[in-house]
């Protein structure tokens, strides 16, 4: 219609209806955007409103178009329309009652609506975006605390296997030491032990430098240490009375305790300004690792000084047991020697007398031959006499029970009284060779000597299993005695040489030997300051040396 041309200006769709709900002008607009003729019906249709809450099977209820159209007033609705090509597009409808039209405005506000939604969707995305965002930092500082995490166990770990090495305190610390000055960065680091109110370093790591025999920290410092805190300070000076440093260097004292006792600190220097309280959790673990290592090293070396004492008590009362074994058979061996040398002295004392009578008789005999037989006879009668009183006295001297202190004594001496009282093993079988020497009067124990003389020398004729030589050679050093008693007997096997001097052991076998003789021997040569040492060939023989301080 000619009269609604004016709608050609619009930059809008227009289309007006008339009361019979027939189209009677499309403008310029409008037909570009739907075609030069439409389908009222099938229009209406392929409108929809974006959101319907109607509840209703009446197709034409829905329709924005319908809506519009029977609407009593202006109307205003924003519909999706689904073209041929089934393209969806968006367009503001608005109607304007004028007499018996309808005039529908079209304007396609599909950009701004698909804005709207890109906008929104867009929002929705950076809101995802972000909260994924904080997810990943989260995550990211979750891992890079694990990581931080296991860092951590893993030095502990091999601080607390450096320390499980050794019991030795001393020998473990300066890998302990190295291995925290690499962990934190430090260029020096040091243990100071705490004894009597002072902090003694006893061993350093890093660049070299000479501490003194303890160290001073102000009243603040100490304070914490002994609340058991870590201090940590940027400090000119290192301790109290030391040079300053040339800038401020970062000073951390881990306190080191165990069960309330303060064993010590652990001092990290570091030119490098870190955040040591964020890892005072794995400074807490080392000083806890420091703690039982020193706990360990001083219950170990209070065993070693337990076990220490056990063995000494041990060797002494071993010491004791062959004194008093010793002294029991000397004991023992003089109260027989006294009863024997009794019994013998009263019949030989009463043969004596007899033997004087009978000397005196004989010579007022007159038979010449037959006095000058039985004086033979009693002479030799004589001399028997004279060899038991000899022997008894020899015995009463070896054993002499009455002498428990030192005596000045001649070795060579000494060493023949005991080769008469073993003559009966000798004689007629082993040559005896005597080397003395010139030697002077020596403080000893005489009795206790002829011992030890009787003992190798009855070993000595034990070991010549027919006939054979001892020799015994006596000189004299510059400080020393010396006594030796060679042999040419079987010898002592090499697996055997060094138990001979050990309580129990004797190559004799059982019954014949105690294990005793050797012990005792070595254990009277060391009471007077000397030593006996033995050199043995199996099929040569034996040579005992013993060495007594003049």
């Amino acid at each position: 219609m000619q009269k609604f041309s004016f709608f050609n200006q619009y930059n809008v769709g227009v289309l007006v209806l008339n009361s019979d709900f027939k189209a009677v002008f499309l403008n310029n607009v409008f037909k570009r955007m739907f075609g030069e003729s439409i389908d009222i019906k099938r229009f209406m249709h392929s409108f929809n409103f974006d959101i319907c809450m109607l509840d209703t099977q009446n197709l034409e209820a829905v329709s924005p178009i319908f809506q519009a159209v029977n609407s009593g007033e202006n109307f205003t609705a924003v519909a999706s329309f689904l073209s041929e090509n089934s393209e969806n597009n968006y367009y503001e409808i608005s109607t304007i009652k004028k007499q018996n039209y309808t005039i529908l405005f079209f304007n396609n506000v599909s950009g701004e609506y698909n804005y709207n939604i890109l906008s929104e969707n867009y929002k929705k995305l950076c809101a995802e975006h972000a909260k994924l965002l904080e997810e990943n930092t989260s995550l990211s500082k979750t891992k890079t605390d694990a990581q931080s995490q296991a860092v951590k166990i893993a030095l502990i770990n091999k601080v607390s296997n450096i320390f499980s090495t050794s019991l030795d305190f001393q020998k473990i610390l300066a890998p302990v030491l190295n291995e925290v000055l690499t962990m934190f960065g430090a260029f020096r680091v040091y243990y100071a032990v705490y004894e009597k109110g002072k902090f003694c370093p006893l061993k350093s790591a890093g660049s070299g430098f000479k501490y003194p025999k303890s160290v001073a920290f102000d009243e603040n410092t100490v304070a914490d240490i002994k609340k058991n805190k870590i201090s940590v300070l940027n400090k000119l000076c290192e301790y109290e009375g030391c040079a300053p440093f040339k800038s401020p260097v970062l000073r951390t004292i881990v306190p080191i305790f165990h069960s309330n006792d303060l064993k010590g600190i652990l001092v990290l220097l570091s030119r490098k300004q870190r955040n040591i309280e964020d890892e005072n959790e794995i400074l807490t673990a080392i000083s806890a690792q420091f703690a039982n290592a020193i706990v360990r090293t001083e219950l170990h070396e209070k065993n070693l000084k337990t076990v220490e004492e056990l063995k000494s008590a041990l060797k002494e009362l071993k010491e004791t047991q062959i004194q008093l074994i010793n002294s029991e058979k000397m004991a023992s061996l003089g109260l027989l020697v006294a009863g024997v040398a009794h019994e013998i002295n009263t019949p030989v004392a009463s043969i004596k007398s007899n033997n004087a009578l009978i000397a005196k008789i004989i010579r007022k005999l007159d038979d010449n031959e037959f006095s000058e037989t039985l004086d033979e006879i009693n002479k030799l009668d004589a001399e028997a006499i004279n060899r038991i009183n000899n022997i008894v006295v020899s015995l009463k001297r070896f054993v002499r029970l009455d002498e428990a202190e030192l005596q000045e004594a001649d070795i060579n001496s000494e060493m023949d009284l005991t080769l008469d009282l073993i003559r009966h093993e000798t004689k007629n079988r082993i040559n005896i060779v005597k080397n003395y020497g010139n030697i002077p009067l020596v403080k000893c124990y005489p009795n206790m000597l002829n011992q030890v003389f009787t003992n190798i020398l009855m070993n000595a004729c034990q070991a010549i299993k027919e006939t054979g030589t001892i020799e015994i050679t006596t000189f004299v050093t510059d400080k020393n005695l010396v006594i030796k008693i060679k042999d040419d007997g079987e010898g002592i096997p090499k697996d055997k040489i060094n138990k001979i001097f050990t309580v129990g052991f004797t190559t004799k076998g059982v019954g014949v030997g105690t294990g005793l003789g050797l012990a005792i021997c070595s254990k009277i040569i060391e009471k007077h300051g000397g030593e006996i040492t033995v050199n043995s060939e199996v099929g040569k023989g034996t040579c005992f040396t013993i060495t007594i301080g003049r």
